[in-house]
């Protein structure tokens, strides 16, 4: 490296990192479209298996191929007893995601396959996910509130299914629309770090589980999925609507951070967040309990009036999941099982076109130094 050239970029903030058709991100307007269509323009209308299908082909799919892809699915959301015998042996003070990166690396053990990257086979295993971990995490739910886990429903949209395997219930058509909704909203985010991390172990040729295994790694940090964990355990601390404003302004007058405000890309918003918002507030006038909506609408108007920051997609999303009956620390886990459809178009375009991503690093050790004698 010359001199010259020698410039750190903290976080790598800014860096084009590799060329990608699969999210595009404008933080300025805000802008988010997957495959060219806006967010505004799907978040509402389209199922989450469509979103899936969109991502990994390019295109949307025609009834007649959504109808095969829906069906291939949800004959995939089986989990291997093996799978539910290892999540029985978490220990209760273990983190869910842990658990999450445990079984799905065990489904990697168990894959006679998974040392094949052709890309048919790529999109197997990638199918394969996207069906199991939901069962994954419903399974997590059940055994950490004592419940018996519930067998999927192939006859059930992915949405729909997810709910009855956490709950025992069946969802009514609010609850359906506000997880395919939540579900694709998480599902791409373009080059985050979790992404990152799955692209730079397939830059290595390594297998589909140990990139997936990478991003399950990286997003169960508090600086990206994590953070969603922190939104909901305000609200609770909070507790009465009227205690709101206080809360906050005692909280930024101890320089303590809050919860679901700011993005690292987005600066005049996230372009998620509205629908979210939309979500939360049908959920809690269908269940009729606006307590906690009415907290974080309180909440979002004191930060814009103190600071002048905008909610990010995980302040409302973390309502949404409370309501749908998610434990707090399985919040996590949703996201990542909605972002594995991300990862794997990721992940095939890795692979297709592939290089070793080794980045340099800026020495400020020492140079040149003298072994003492006594260690000659």
């Amino acid at each position: 490296m010359s001199e010259t050239s020698e410039q750190v970029i903290s976080g790598l903030e800014g860096v084009l990192a590799c060329e990608s058709s699969v999210a595009f991100i404008d933080g300025n307007i805000p802008e988010l479209s997957y495959r060219g269509y806006n967010i505004h323009d799907i978040a509402e209308t389209l199922t989450y298996e469509q979103v899936v299908y969109l991502l990994w082909h390019g295109e949307l799919p025609t009834p007649p191929e959504l109808q095969a892809f829906s069906a291939d699915l949800a004959a995939r959301r089986s989990i291997p007893s093996a799978v539910v015998d290892v999540l029985r042996l978490m220990p209760p003070s273990s983190h869910p995601m842990a658990g999450l990166r445990t079984a799905v690396s065990l489904l990697g053990t168990l894959d006679p396959k998974a040392e094949d990257n052709s890309p048919a086979d790529l999109r197997r295993k990638a199918a394969d996910l996207t069906a199991k971990i939901p069962t994954i995490v419903a399974a997590q739910v059940r055994l950490q509130t004592g419940q018996p886990l519930i067998e999927p429903d192939p006859t059930l949209s992915l949405a729909s299914n997810y709910y009855y395997m956490v709950t025992g219930k069946q969802p009514d058509s609010t609850i359906t629309r506000t997880i395919d909704t939540s579900l694709l909203l998480y599902a791409e985010h373009e080059t985050n770090a979790s992404t990152f991390a799955c692209r730079v172990v397939v830059g290595t040729e390594s297998d589909y589980y140990s990139a997936v295994v990478a991003g399950i790694g990286a997003i169960k940090g508090p600086l990206h999925g994590g953070a969603i964990d922190e939104v909901m355990k305000m609200f609770l601390e909070i507790d009465l609507p009227e205690r709101a404003g206080a809360y906050i302004d005692q909280a930024l007058a101890a320089r303590r951070k809050i919860p679901g405000f700011g993005h690292r890309v987005y600066r005049a918003g996230d372009a998620r967040a509205p629908h979210l918002k939309t979500m939360a507030q049908r959920l809690a006038e269908s269940m009729g309990d606006r307590k906690w909506f009415t907290i974080a609408t309180t909440v979002e108007q004191r930060m814009r009036e103190a600071k002048g920051i905008i909610a990010n997609v995980d302040y409302y999303a973390a309502l949404v999941l409370y309501h749908l009956g998610f434990p707090l620390n399985m919040f996590t886990n949703f996201v990542a099982s909605a972002r594995i459809s991300g990862w794997s178009a990721h992940i095939f375009e890795q692979y297709a076109n592939n290089r070793l991503i080794r980045p340099r690093a800026l020495y400020t050790g020492h140079r040149n130094r003298q072994l003492p004698a006594g260690y000659r």
